[in-house]
């Protein structure tokens, strides 16, 4: 009786060291510039679309808002880049929210942030003048303009004067959201996740080692597998989805976050914070903004040992 006494004395006392020092890792992190600071950016307002770092952002539009967190978290470089256009204002008609995950570097990963959306918006103005020809298509073919926006990616990365461009690469999670569509483009192992009637729905697939079908597919569109964390060669896998009035908020994140949380799990911690349930922000702060603070937290806190970096936007 007192060696089991004896026992639960010592698992409660490992337990509070513990807690302890994950208090000590958030604390750390906040004083990094993990609590936000809240920026609303409105309509075609010129600001800077992407960011990288430990950095956090907030915008409004009439009917989308975003709150977005990138920290470096437990690795010694800031590798994973975020890109957010203010709503509307790509193509003047769509918002663009994007993740990368650099392998190697961050290199890849700050060049896809910089140059993929500008891309993506040359091909859909194209894709607009040829809708008006009477012969054309009235739906734009996403997953056609998804590939060669990646593949004009890719061949930026493989000039001549990078002599370690092979051992480099990124992975890339683009969601494009319009009045009616979602759009979402995967390549690699970071994820987006939608909220539907309070359920997580994923829209990507992670790339990763284990899959078959990933190695298959990638071989048989003439790709070829470098490095399982190198994403070059590989081609996005494209989902587009009708919105409906049951859209609660996409979450869109590096792998920092979905190795230690699940989708499910992410989308109640979300809900909780645009209920009230976990406040950490003074009250001027957008829902948004604390979703993805609380989520880039709650990773460090179960022992995520990677750069995190979160998007969250509220569709209603």
């Amino acid at each position: 009786m007192m060696m089991g006494s004896r026992e639960e004395r010592v698992l409660h006392v490992k337990e509070m060291r513990k807690a302890c020092r994950r208090r000590i890792e958030v604390q750390r992190l906040r004083s990094m510039g993990l609590t936000t600071e809240n920026r609303a950016l409105y309509g075609n307002q010129s600001s800077d679309p992407h960011s990288s770092g430990s950095s956090s952002g907030s915008g409004r539009s009439e009917s989308l808002s975003y709150g977005q967190m990138s920290i470096m978290g437990r690795r010694r470089e800031m590798e994973d880049a975020v890109t957010v256009v203010p709503p509307w204002s790509l193509a003047g008609e769509y918002s663009f929210f994007a993740v990368y995950d650099g392998r190697g570097g961050a290199e890849v990963a700050e060049k896809c942030s910089d140059m993929l959306y500008k891309c993506l918006e040359k091909h859909i103005e194209m894709a607009k003048k040829k809708k008006k020809m009477p012969d054309e298509e009235k739906d734009f073919d996403w997953g056609k303009m998804m590939v060669e926006c990646f593949s004009n990616m890719d061949h930026e990365e493989q000039e001549p004067e990078a002599e370690t461009a092979a051992e480099m690469g990124s992975t890339a999670v683009v969601v494009v959201v319009g009045d009616e569509e979602v759009v979402v483009a995967n390549c690699g192992d970071s994820r987006a996740v939608l909220c539907r009637h309070g359920m997580a729905v994923p829209l990507s697939t992670d790339h990763t080692a284990n899959r078959v079908d990933e190695r298959e597919r990638v071989e048989a569109s003439g790709g070829r597998i470098v490095n399982w964390k190198v994403d070059h060669y590989l081609k996005p896998e494209v989902v587009v989805m009708r919105r409906t009035k049951s859209d609660d908020f996409l979450i869109i994140a590096t792998d920092g976050l979905w190795d230690v949380v699940c989708n499910q799990i992410a989308c109640e911690v979300v809900k909780k914070c645009l209920s009230g349930g976990l406040r950490r922000l003074p009250s001027e702060g957008s829902g948004a903004s604390e979703a993805a603070a609380a989520l880039a937290e709650l990773a460090i806190a179960k022992g995520s040992r990677d750069n995190i970096s979160v998007i969250v936007v509220l569709m209603n």
